[in-house]
């Protein structure tokens, strides 16, 4: 999925694997993967705004716990899924289908 470098600090970044689009984000040092794709209609999760570990979908302002694809914040009412993460030796791994 790339390196833990390429994630911005208390940021995001846009990664495809398989074919699909996945949202990485970097909280501390621990790295999160949620599906890109915003359960209410579809908005970039990847680019949204990260304040601690909730996203906010730029779209309509759904809101995510990056840790677990929880919503916080409507009008989504669906979590996005969530995919454990690892960074060993500077590289991301996360188990996506």
């Amino acid at each position: 999925m790339g390196t833990a470098a390429e994630v911005p600090a208390d940021g995001a970044r846009c990664v495809t694997v398989n074919n699909r689009r996945y949202a990485l984000f970097k909280v501390g040092e621990k790295v999160y993967c949620l599906e890109n794709t915003c359960t209410h209609r579809g908005g970039p999760l990847c680019e949204g705004d990260l304040d601690g570990f909730v996203v906010t979908c730029p779209w309509h302002g759904s809101q995510f716990d990056v840790r677990s694809g929880q919503v916080v914040g409507p009008p989504a009412r669906t979590p996005v899924r969530s995919y454990p993460t690892a960074v060993e030796g500077g590289r991301i791994w996360a188990d996506v289908p």
